[in-house]
C-alpha cells in the first residue's frame, strides 16, 4: 500500500490530536499521544490545551504531583513529559545510547570515573533521591561521597531520575530538582533494552506512525541497528507501507489514518512541539524551505502557526496578546481562526505566564523572514 504525504500529515495530526480537540483527561491524552515535549515547562501545557477541550492546567498540576505522568529525560535525551506506564520500557530501550552518549562525554569523565563506578553510583544516588532534593543537594551529596564535584553532571544524565515539581507558574521552575521513579528500570542488560525498544516502537508508532526506520531512530536517538533488530522480530505485528518518496514506513495495523482532504483545524503549537520534532524527514509537517526559520541552528524549535496541518509561521506572546508571523500570505478565514486560539491561548497563559517563551525573543531578530505580521486576536 502507497500513503501520500498529505495522508501521511493526517494520519500524524489524528493521532496528535490536532484533528480536533478530544473530551480526554490529561492522563489519557498523553497516553495517546506517547510522549510531550518538556524542554521548556510551559510546553506540555500549551501542547495539550491544543490537544483537549476544556482543558484545566490544574489537571496537568496534579498529574505531575501525583508522578501519573512524570517528567525526565528517556527520549532523544531531552526533557519529555511522559504517563508514568511508559517511563521504564522508554528508559530502558534508550539505556545503551545515554551509556554511551553521556558517560564518555569529556564533562563526565574528567571527574575520574569509570561508566563501572556509574554503575555502581547509580542504586545509591536513587536511594538518595527517594525524597525530593534539588540539583544542588544531590550535586553536594555526590561530591561528599566521590571526593570530585565534576561528577553530577554524568551522574544526573544517566541515572534513572524524575523532575520533581517545584512550583508556579508551570509545576517546574528554573533550577530542577530530583526524585528517584517509582519503578527502577533495568540498566547495562541488553536483552531488557531490546525487548523495551520493542514496546517503544509500537508505542511511537501509535502516536506518530506510519514511519520509517531512521524516523524511529531519531525519535530516540537509537541506532538504526538496533531498530532494525526490533522491527524485524516485531515483523508480524506491523504493518507495512510505502511512502511517497518511495521509502518503506511501519504503523500499526488498524491505526487511524484518515483521508487526504480531512480538514484540520488552525493551531498554535508550542515549542519543541514534537509533531515538528518526532521524525528524520520533517515534510509531512513543515516545508524544507520554512524549516531553518522554525527550527534554529543551535536546537530551539519556535512556536508554531499550524494551518492546514503545515507549520507555516511562528508566534510570540507580547503586551497581552499573541503576535503571529507567516511565512506566506493567509486567507482572512484563517486568520480568523488563528485570532479564535489567540484569544484561548491568552487566556491560558493569563494566570500563568503572560510572556510564556519570552527569553527566546532574540530569535524575531535574527532572520526571522515573515510575509505578514498580525496581532491576535
Amino acid at each position: 500500500m502507497t500513503i501520500s504525504q498529505r495522508e501521511l500529515n493526517r494520519a500524524t495530526l489524528d493521532r496528535q490530536l490536532l484533528l480536533g480537540r478530544q473530551p480526554l483527561d490529561v492522563r489519557a491524552a498523553v497516553l495517546r499521544v506517547v510522549a510531550l515535549q518538556a524542554q521548556h515547562a510551559a510546553s506540555p501545557y500549551v501542547a495539550l490545551w491544543n490537544r483537549l477541550t476544556d482543558f484545566e492546567p490544574a489537571d496537568l498540576d496534579r498529574a505531575f504531583a501525583d508522578g501519573t505522568i512524570v517528567k525526565s529525560n528517556m527520549v532523544r535525551m531531552t526533557l519529555h513529559a511522559v504517563h508514568e506506564d511508559d517511563y521504564q520500557a522508554f528508559r530502558e530501550a534508550t539505556e545503551p545510547s545515554i551509556r554511551a552518549a553521556r558517560l564518555h562525554d569529556p564533562r563526565f569523565t574528567s571527574s575520574g570515573l569509570t561508566p563501572a563506578d556509574a554503575d555502581a553510583l547509580v542504586p545509591e544516588l536513587q536511594a538518595f533521591a527517594e525524597q525530593p532534593h534539588t540539583g544542588v543537594a544531590c550535586a553536594d551529596w555526590l561530591a561528599t561521597r566521590v571526593g570530585t564535584p565534576d561528577a553530577w553532571w554524568g551522574m544526573r544524565q544517566y541515572t534513572p531520575l524524575l523532575h520533581a515539581p517545584t512550583g508556579d507558574p508551570w509545576s517546574f521552575g528554573h533550577r530542577p530538582s530530583y526524585v528517584a521513579p517509582k519503578t527502577r528500570p533495568v540498566l547495562g542488560n541488553p536483552d531488557v533494552a531490546a525487548k523495551s525498544l520493542e514496546t517503544v516502537i509500537l508505542r511511537y508508532l501509535t502516536g506518530f506512525g506510519p514511519a520509517s526506520v531512521a524516523d524511529m531512530a531519531l525519535f530516540g536517538m537509537i541506532h538504526r541497528s538496533r531498530i532494525k533488530t526490533a522491527v524485524k522480530a516485531l515483523a508480524d505485528s506491523l504493518e507495512r507501507l510505502t511512502g511517497p518518496n518511495g521509502d518503506e514506513l511501519f504503523d500499526v495495523p488498524g491505526a487511524p489514518r484518515p483521508d487526504a482532504d480531512t480538514p484540520a483545524p488552525p493551531r498554535l503549537l508550542g515549542m519543541w512541539d514534537n509533531t515538528l520534532l518526532a521524525y528524520a524527514v520533517r515534510d509531512r509537517v513543515i516545508r524544507p524551505e520554512y524549516r531553518r526559520t522554525v527550527i534554529r541552528v543551535n536546537g530551539d524549535v519556535l512556536p508554531t502557526l499550524l494551518v492546514d496541518g503545515e507549520a507555516v509561521g511562528v508566534w510570540r506572546a507580547i503586551d497581552g496578546g499573541i503576535e503571529a508571523t507567516a511565512f506566506h500570505r493567509l486567507p482572512k478565514k484563517v486568520w480568523a481562526g488563528l485570532a479564535g486560539e489567540a484569544g484561548s491561548l491568552v487566556a491560558l497563559l493569563t494566570d500563568r505566564d503572560p510572556a510564556v517563551y519570552s527569553r527566546f525573543h532574540h530569535w524575531w531578530a535574527k532572520d526571522l523572514s515573515g510575509t505578514e505580521t498580525r496581532m491576535l486576536p
